[in-house]
């Protein structure tokens, strides 16, 4: 409302103000310089708000802190109170015992005053009785101190024959103590003796004791050896009773043999005189075949000469053949082909039987001549032990 009331008369004023102007330019001018002055005036103002803006937030920042503040002190004298009420029972506590200590102690110490009068009175009559005692025993000490010192004179008088007695025990102990280096020497070299044999022994036990782990060890696989050697020698007892009886069937079997092995020997014989037989018949044979081939030969250069004129008639042929067709061309008659040939003649053939009677047969045939004679061998075994040897001879005419 105060805002509102001085910017009312403000406008009344400005009002005035702009009536006592005459012209319309400075009116205007003068509502620009108003319009100026309430801008500034409006940016101080915001200014001023601002800094009042960050003055009210800090002021409510350091309101929430002192609440915090004041909310941690309340909390602190709470846990204070709290404190000082256990610190005054515990006061109380702790006067309460205290006097109740103040009181034992009060007893007690009046007990030992009491206890320590008494002891003091039994001690003044315990004083008064030894002072008696002292008496008697200074006498006493008198008398001792006389008698100790007869008693002293004895002594130096026993020490001087003391002393004569120990320079001569001193010489009995030094032949005693080389008595006792010698016999330390020969204890050393008999303990070293006794050393040495003792473990010498030691030893001997040792090994004594290893031999005769060896032999038991030994007695054990011998056992056992001898387990299996009892098992083999009934195994081999067995076998021998066997063997005994295979050995008669053996024997028998060996008769049986002996009288086949005669049998065969007299049927080598008889097949070694037909293999002699069937020797000579190959010779024969042998001989016969080269008298054949010494034929056959003179055969062969017969066929060569045959096989030449063949030729020769057959050039003439062709000719008679040429001069024929000349001559039928002349007259019209047909004539015979020039290069049909005329049928060749059927070959020749010769088979030859060689019958052997033994069981092995070796038959060396020469050479052919290529392209007239193939050779075909064929081996076909006889019930009476016969082979039967074939040979086909061809001759081929080309």
């Amino acid at each position: 409302m105060v805002s509102v009331i001085h910017a009312g008369k403000e406008i009344t004023l400005l009002m005035q103000t702009l009536n006592t102007l005459s012209t319309p330019e400075e009116k205007l001018g003068g509502l620009c310089k108003k319009y100026a002055e309430l801008l500034e005036e409006h940016r101080n103002t915001q200014k001023q708000m601002r800094s009042l803006q960050k003055k009210q937030n800090q002021v409510v920042q350091e309101k929430d802190n002192l609440r915090n503040e004041h909310s941690k002190a309340l909390l602190a004298r709470s846990k204070l109170e709290s404190l000082c009420r256990e610190l005054q029972r515990h006061n109380r506590t702790l006067k309460e015992e205290g006097m109740q200590r103040t009181r034992l102690e009060e007893e007690k110490r009046k007990e030992v005053t009491s206890h320590f009068q008494v002891t003091l009175n039994d001690i003044q009559a315990q004083m008064e009785q030894h002072n008696e005692r002292n008496a008697s025993l200074r006498q006493e000490n008198t008398e001792l101190a006389e008698k100790l010192k007869k008693l002293y004179e004895q002594y130096k008088l026993r020490e001087e024959h003391i002393d004569k007695v120990v320079k001569h025990k001193d010489l009995q102990q030094q032949l005693v103590d080389a008595k006792l280096q010698q016999a330390q020497e020969l204890l050393k070299e008999s303990e070293e003796r006794h050393d040495r044999e003792k473990h010498f022994l030691l030893k001997e036990a040792v090994e004594s004791q290893r031999m005769c782990e060896l032999m038991k060890q030994q007695e054990v696989h011998l056992k056992q050896q001898l387990s299996l050697y009892t098992e083999k020698f009934e195994e081999f007892q067995t076998t021998l009773s066997k063997s005994n009886e295979v050995f008669t069937t053996f024997k028998q079997e060996m008769e049986k043999m002996t009288k086949k092995i005669k049998k065969l020997e007299k049927e080598t014989a008889m097949y070694r005189s037909r293999w002699e037989s069937s020797n000579k018949a190959l010779l024969e044979m042998s001989e016969e075949k080269s008298a054949r081939d010494h034929e056959f030969e003179a055969l062969q250069g017969k066929v060569q000469r045959l096989e030449k004129l063949r030729r020769a008639l057959k050039v003439e042929r062709n000719e008679l053949n040429k001069k024929v067709q000349n001559l039928s061309g002349k007259d019209g008659v047909p004539a015979p082909d020039p290069g049909t040939e005329s049928p060749s003649p059927p070959p020749l053939l010769c088979w030859m039987k060689v019958t052997v009677r033994t069981p092995r047969l070796t038959c060396v045939l020469p050479a052919c001549p290529a392209g007239f004679i193939s050779g075909v061998g064929k081996i076909v075994p006889h019930p009476s032990v016969h082979f039967t040897f074939y040979m086909r001879a061809v001759t081929l005419f080309k």
